[in-house]
């Protein structure tokens, strides 16, 4: 088989489907009483991990998995998305002032701040939820709507704040696009599961002043801002592999960006814009893939993405994160879809090669993080956290762009 071929290919589809059984089968294993909790490297959730801990992010994106496994039919993967739900509903909500707690526990909230990368997740776990027909989950998506627009939209500045005390009373000064990535994700998950054309509105905004910030630095995103939106590119200089806010560009968001401005481009045109009109979003995601692939990919002497590079394209974090992998993939897939371009193509089968030869080990889900050889490492990330990235990943080259996963799912719209 030609790479050429390995999209749109019976036999690839059938090995995708494969890995998606087994990484829903490893996820399983993060259940506990307060939601989803972080797991080792054998599917456990960690030892180290408090009694009952859990991370808002970590239950929502399990809960978009498990959701995403209930539309296809997977056994067991419907009880376990209620299992989410309840623990939104129940242990991470705010009763009180409103919105959801960072983190809990057995013994109630760790972490009481509020979050917009966090929220952006809950939207997306509500909104799979809800296309996938599980009960409470209309009124969990209505909920986070609307907590969304009140706490975390700012119409003026067509972007979301960073974060917020537990009350709501003190705004966190940082702005940053990492939260934003999500936002337009789960905005336009949102904007197919409720039909509303809002969603992808506000989402299409981010996208564009988002990616004007990128054109101004040469295609590699600035991360952190002020408050005032002016870019920080020393921001964590003397912490320079933060797992949520590390210092200079990331190639893997890049992807994921690019990702996300097709599947608003398509949906966009078959919404009955002129294709000319959003033809940004295209050229855009071209740029961005081709300035991350340049910057990251096998720049040390070794196959892999580079963790971080500085603007001047220089690498940073040398270790190797699997969601990086995971993202060029689906980049990769998506921009084929879009364009057609054998290039793409061979670039998504060269990718899978390197992610079955390093990340993909005996439990049939990815080791997280590589050093710079390609070996096992622990400097940014213990453990397997959850499943998103690499569940996601066996989704996209299957799916058309346009509607988002969970929607395309319920329409049977997926390549077997």
């Amino acid at each position: 088989m030609t790479p050429k071929v390995w999209l749109g290919n019976p036999a690839h589809a059938r090995w995708l489907d494969e890995h998606f059984d087994e990484l829903l089968r490893f996820g399983a294993g993060s259940a506990i009483s307060t939601g989803f909790g972080n797991l080792d490297a054998h599917g456990q959730v960690s030892p180290s991990s408090p009694d009952g801990y859990s991370d808002l992010y970590v239950t929502c994106r399990m809960t978009h998995s498990f959701s995403l496994g209930a539309l296809q039919g997977r056994p067991g993967c419907a009880p376990l998305a209620d299992h989410g739900l309840a623990s939104l509903h129940g242990a991470f909500a705010d009763k009180v002032h409103g919105g959801w707690f960072s983190s809990v526990n057995v013994d109630g909230p760790v972490d009481r701040t509020k979050q917009a990368y966090a929220h952006a997740f809950v939207l997306l776990a509500a909104s799979s939820a809800a296309v996938a027909g599980r009960p409470d989950a209309a009124e969990l998506l209505d909920s986070a709507m609307a907590v969304h627009l009140e706490r975390f939209w700012r119409e003026g500045e067509g972007m979301v704040m960073e974060g917020w005390d537990e009350s709501w009373a003190e705004a966190e000064p940082y702005r940053g696009v990492n939260a934003n990535m999500h936002t337009v994700e789960a905005y336009l998950a949102v904007s197919d599961a409720t039909g509303d054309p809002a969603w992808r509105a506000r989402a299409l905004r981010v996208l564009e002043r988002v990616f004007g910030y990128a054109a101004k630095w040469h295609w590699r995103i600035p991360e952190h801002f002020s408050e005032q939106w002016e870019p920080l590119p020393r921001y964590n200089e003397d912490d320079k592999a933060h797992p949520f806010r590390p210092f200079g560009a990331t190639a893997g968001h890049s992807f994921e960006w690019a990702r996300l401005a097709l599947h608003a481009h398509t949906a966009e045109v078959e919404a009955g814009v002129p294709p000319a009109h959003v033809a940004w979003l295209v050229e855009a995601a071209r740029a961005l893939f081709d300035r991350a692939v340049t910057d990251s990919w096998a720049v040390d002497g070794a196959d892999g993405f580079v963790y971080t590079v500085g603007f001047d394209g220089v690498p940073v974090v040398r270790e190797r994160m699997h969601w990086v992998v995971t993202e060029a993939i689906g980049a990769a897939a998506a921009l084929w879809h879009a364009t057609s371009e054998e290039r793409y193509a061979q670039r998504y089968a060269q990718w899978w090669d390197h992610a079955a030869t390093y990340f993909i080990d005996g439990t049939g889900s990815w080791v997280h993080e590589l050093d710079s050889q390609n070996r096992p490492a622990t400097t940014v990330w213990e453990g397997k956290p959850d499943i998103y990235h690499a569940l996601q990943a066996t989704l996209v080259p299957r799916l058309p762009l346009s509607p988002t996963l969970a929607s395309a799912l319920r329409q049977g719209l997926i390549d077997t």
